[in-house]
């Protein structure tokens, strides 16, 4: 099996694919390897991750669960451990014993109770008035190279208020994709999400709304459906919720006021 380099102009390019056999057929699949999360050179959660934009993720993962709410230092351990990154801390709490172990599907498990999964954040702001045409339309401006290749990978975008892609990630977990953009985002002195809005490739869980509201993005628009508890938490923080955006159209499951048309 041989990897390449799939290039995001002026980001990253990291080992996203790689050439496979089967049935006597070359195919390209999605690269998938842990990383290990670092503060002050204790590991602290491991997640199942395509590679590139590391950092990122290690900034947008720390902020969606309160641990952060500014940019640190982060970079390579000092180890130089492959598939490890190290951010400085201190955290803004202590997480003791509690260790974050995810998988590309669920997210973070092993959390007990709701609870423990709930991050604290505001309501929503204000946020942008937008037209329901543009946003249905934000699926079809996110940009996907890798899962063009592959079909294996999620994606997330960032785009202002007159639906411009700020920024866009891929990754084969949901939540990656998702912090990969905060991160990006915090490292730009673009968080909180005020006037944005952030599009997802797939389904609308509880965790991607606590991420987006965590962060301060009003709006988050996916191309599938969202969960009961997506739509409860969305309307409980004042945030508007888009589902099934695709095909022109768009079903808005929370806060319809910032929706015209």
């Amino acid at each position: 099996m041989s990897e390449h380099a799939e290039t995001d102009p002026g980001t990253f390019a990291g080992r996203t694919y790689a050439t496979v056999e089967h049935d006597g057929l070359v195919d390209q699949v999605a690269v998938e390897e842990p990383l290990e999360i670092r503060v002050d050179g204790r590991p602290l959660a491991v997640t199942m991750r395509t590679p590139g934009h590391d950092e990122e993720l290690a900034l947008g993962f720390l902020l969606g669960e309160g641990l952060i709410d500014a940019a640190r230092p982060v970079a390579a351990p000092s180890d130089l451990a492959a598939n490890a990154v190290e951010v400085t801390g201190p955290l803004l709490s202590e997480p003791g014993e509690r260790r974050f172990y995810t998988s590309s599907s669920c997210g973070v498990c092993g959390k007990g109770a709701l609870e423990e999964v709930a991050v604290h954040s505001e309501p929503s702001p204000d946020g942008p008035r937008v037209p329901r045409d543009l946003l249905a339309a934000l699926p079809d401006r996110l940009r996907q190279p890798t899962f063009e290749r592959t079909g294996g990978l999620h994606a997330t975008g960032l785009f202002d208020r007159e639906g411009e892609l700020l920024i866009a990630r891929e990754d084969v977990g949901r939540h990656n994709a998702m912090d990969k953009v905060i991160g990006r985002a915090l490292l730009d002195g673009m968080v909180p999400l005020a006037e944005r809005a952030l599009c997802v490739s797939g389904r609308l869980s509880f965790e991607l709304v606590q991420k987006a509201a965590v962060a301060g993005a009003p709006i988050l628009v996916g191309v599938g459906a969202p969960s009961s508890l997506a739509v409860e938490l969305a309307a409980d923080r004042g945030m508007t919720l888009g589902g099934f955006a695709r095909g022109g159209r768009v079903n808005v499951y929370a806060g319809a006021g910032r929706v015209a048309g």
